[in-house]
């Protein structure tokens, strides 16, 4: 960061701390992204669905890994929460940790700080449908909205012409554009819109492509966006992560190649920058349905298009989500509901229920099994689950 600093001769002073409260205290903006428990915990959200058959590719969103994921990272997200409460009540927190609908859910649900969830999916796949279709990203408009990891492109229009022709006519005429995404482009083709997060993390929402080894095989060993879609892959990449992130920081930071301090496509700068009075901007940010989303769960952390200013965060109503599209999203966000209040009260039968109803985790097992095997993973994750001692 400081290098950053330095280069760009930015008017900023950068300070590091280990204390919450040191950090916390009259903080302006306050962005968290943490992983609660490491891989030691962690691989064990992998590793038993695997014994049992249900094959996760990344396990950080929803299915069995997704919710003990949150159930692990809910109390914590919640602390950080509660103490922006105390010691920074007008700052706003900008959340970059998955399971980032349960999360934001149980923040919006429990406490009063202003926040949002962000994560890159939507204006990356946005970028990536108007590079199949040779269109200038400039010229490219649309409207997004779903869940987390589940939102579907309403409309997307280049130079205001409906393009979803164009992207269909690349999937069905290219196989590499096919191939790069086989499992979106499974599901455009079939629900006619087009689904934010990549085929990797998608694969493991729905119950068709990952239930037997010749659909994993045929779908999910390329183009997912991972490397082929092995759990041992994951695990041992964020092992790697663990021993070696200072080793890639170091070599970062001793290139004398001067970094490119062109702004990204994240979100957080621009919403900084437009709730301190600068240009408005608009984004796809996780928040609580207040109506945005007529035929999802009221209340429930969706994600659509949000308007930020100096007047703070104000999201877009969409209406309904076309019909195919808002079966399984209903099913999903109705599962993290179940999941958060189990979470926030401790309610150990209601982690059985969600996981009952997941789409992957119902096409591969009977529910005795998933009792068996949400029973391992609670006792895997002993400790690191105080809410339900």
């Amino acid at each position: 960061m400081q290098r950053i600093v330095d280069e760009g001769k930015y008017p900023a002073k950068v300070e590091t701390t280990l204390s919450r409260e040191e950090a916390l205290t009259d903080a302006n903006y306050v962005m968290v992204t943490i992983l609660a428990g490491a891989t030691d915990v962690w691989r064990h959200d992998i590793e038993v669905p695997a014994k049992y058959g249900v094959d996760i590719n990344v396990g950080d969103t929803r299915g069995p890994s997704g919710i003990f994921r949150a159930l692990r990272t809910i109390p914590v997200m919640l602390d950080i929460a509660r103490d922006m409460e105390r010691l920074c009540p007008r700052a706003t927190m900008l959340n970059y940790t998955n399971p980032m609908a349960m999360l934001c859910r149980a923040i919006q649900r429990v406490t009063n700080i202003q926040m949002t969830g962000l994560c890159h999916s939507v204006q990356g796949t946005a970028e990536m449908l108007a590079g199949w279709i040779g269109a200038p990203m400039e010229e490219i408009t649309y409207t997004c909205a779903g869940i987390n990891h589940m939102a579907w492109y309403l409309d997307y229009k280049w130079k205001g012409e409906d393009a979803y022709p164009l992207i269909r006519k690349a999937i069905t005429e290219r196989p590499e554009v096919y191939n790069e995404e086989q499992v979106r482009n499974e599901m455009f083709l079939a629900f006619d819109h087009y689904v934010t997060e990549s085929s990797g993390h998608n694969s493991e929402y729905n119950p068709w492509f990952r239930k037997r080894p010749d659909l994993i095989e045929k779908y999910c060993t390329q183009g997912t966006g991972w490397n082929p879609g092995e759990h041992a892959y994951i695990l041992k990449e964020y092992q790697r992560r663990e021993t070696a992130w200072m080793d890639d920081i170091r070599a970062w930071l001793d290139d004398p190649a001067p970094r490119n301090l062109t702004r990204g496509h994240e979100y957080a700068a621009y919403i900084v920058n437009a709730l301190e009075g600068g240009e408005p901007f608009s984004f796809n940010g996780n928040v609580a349905n207040k109506g945005y989303i007529t035929n999802l769960p009221q209340g429930a952390c969706v994600e659509v298009p949000v308007w930020t200013s100096r007047k703070g965060f104000e999201p877009v109503g969409v209406g309904a989500l076309p019909p195919q599209c808002a079966v399984l999203t209903n099913l999903s966000s109705q599962i993290e509901e179940m999941a958060v209040e189990a979470a926030i009260t401790g309610d150990r039968k209601l982690v059985y229920q969600a996981i009952y109803n997941d789409p992957l985790t119902a096409a591969v097992l009977s529910l005795a099994e998933i009792r068996s095997m949400v029973d391992e993973m609670f006792a895997a994750n002993e400790g690191y689950l105080p809410q339900f001692e």
